[in-house]
């Protein structure tokens, strides 16, 4: 039952995080397939480029709401499970880990669009707003006010998953929580390793841009790529 209950969980947050919510709203707002647009990423920095800032805000907040609403559904399955598993993980904190982590799998990898996506990082946020959002508040500034003073969003994603990877760890060394009487769980911080790694390696070609100066900036006007296609996005 419980093993069924795990699968559940899995299931649903990577059906959560596959909503192409990019690619939906770029057509509405600007009649554009993001696919086919700059990076042909699915995140909110292409479909700026694709359908402007109305549409780039809206596809932010449902990216976040994926990978929040993973976790709280997660959270209602194994309400009432609170035994510990494998030592230090319990059952509800580990199923609403598994469930963020599906969610982003989902976005990223999504069963819609024949399992291509986005980079994961709004989706990662929304995960961790649920898990402990002092640490995605921290991370989400972070990666704004970076992304807007260098115009390197890339450069924002990168440094703003780091900085609250961070900020759940030393909380968890120091035993510093101020949402609950308890400790911390180690889930989080497993979480948030997991979440920067993925972040990382999904940015290695915005990493190698950065490297050599040749990283789109936030508003540069790129064309339609003739490479991309809707199957294919790089």
């Amino acid at each position: 039952m419980i093993a069924l209950m795990y699968v559940a969980v899995a299931v649903i947050g990577y059906l959560c995080g596959s909503i192409p919510c990019g690619v939906l709203i770029s057509k509405r707002f600007g009649n554009k397939d993001v696919r086919e647009i700059g990076s042909g990423k699915i995140g909110m920095t292409n479909v700026l480029r694709a359908a402007g800032k109305k549409a780039a805000a809206l596809s932010l907040i449902m990216d976040i709401v994926k990978g929040l609403l993973a976790v709280v559904i997660a959270g209602l399955i194994f309400k009432d499970q609170k035994d510990t598993v494998a030592v230090i993980f319990t059952m509800n904190e580990s199923a609403k880990v598994l469930a963020a982590l599906a969610a982003l799998a989902g976005h990223s990898w999504s069963v819609f669009l024949k399992f291509k996506g986005g980079r994961g990082v709004a989706t990662f946020m929304g995960g961790l707003a649920a898990l402990y959002w002092p640490a995605a508040l921290l991370g989400g500034i972070l990666i704004f006010v970076i992304g807007i003073r260098t115009k390197y969003m890339s450069m924002g994603s990168l440094i703003g998953a780091v900085a609250a990877f961070f900020m759940l760890t030393a909380f968890y060394v120091l035993k510093i929580d101020f949402l609950r009487p308890s400790a911390m769980p180690f889930e989080y911080v497993v979480y948030a390793v997991i979440g920067v790694l993925f972040i990382w390696v999904m940015h290695r070609d915005n990493i190698f841009r950065l490297y050599n100066g040749t990283e789109r900036k936030i508003g540069e006007k790129v064309k339609v790529e003739a490479s991309h296609s809707t199957h294919t996005p790089k």
